[in-house]
């Protein structure tokens, strides 16, 4: 009997980003420009994918969905190569009960509604189709 889950695939978990980015991030979130301030984050750590998911995050939230969609596809972007470097064959869970897998569904989230909000409707489905494959039930279910 294989090891394998019934789907037939492992989950891909990423490594933790490096400590120092993760304490810039924690820094940015109360910095008084949080927005610039992450901006620095992502310009020193390009590959931290929490900071550029909050990035989108914050310009969701800001009311600027074309940066929010900028933002969040690098996230999606510059994860796919963090997923394929860990093995992932471009299929299969990225479960976001893995802390550090958290920035990339983030980002696939966040881009997610900032395309509903641009009109760009063949991407939101995309993402909200990619969100049930990487993680099922997780917390950016877009089914809920």
């Amino acid at each position: 009997m294989s090891d394998l889950p019934m789907h037939g695939v492992n989950p891909t978990h990423l490594d933790p980003p490096p400590e120092e980015a993760t304490v810039a991030l924690e820094r940015a979130r109360t910095a008084d420009d949080p927005r610039a301030a992450l901006r620095r984050v992502v310009a020193v750590h390009p590959t931290f994918l929490a900071a550029w998911a909050e990035l989108a995050e914050n310009a969701l939230e800001e009311g600027d969905p074309v940066a929010a969609y900028a933002f969040a596809r690098t996230g999606h972007h510059r994860g796919l190569d963090a997923l394929r470097k860990a093995g992932w064959k471009g299929q299969g869970p990225v479960p976001s009960d893995h802390e550090p897998n958290v920035g990339f569904v983030h980002s696939v989230d966040a881009l997610r509604r900032a395309a509903r909000q641009i009109g760009e409707e063949d991407e939101r489905l995309r993402c909200e189709h990619f969100l049930v494959e990487l993680d099922p039930g997780g917390r950016f279910d877009p089914r809920r």
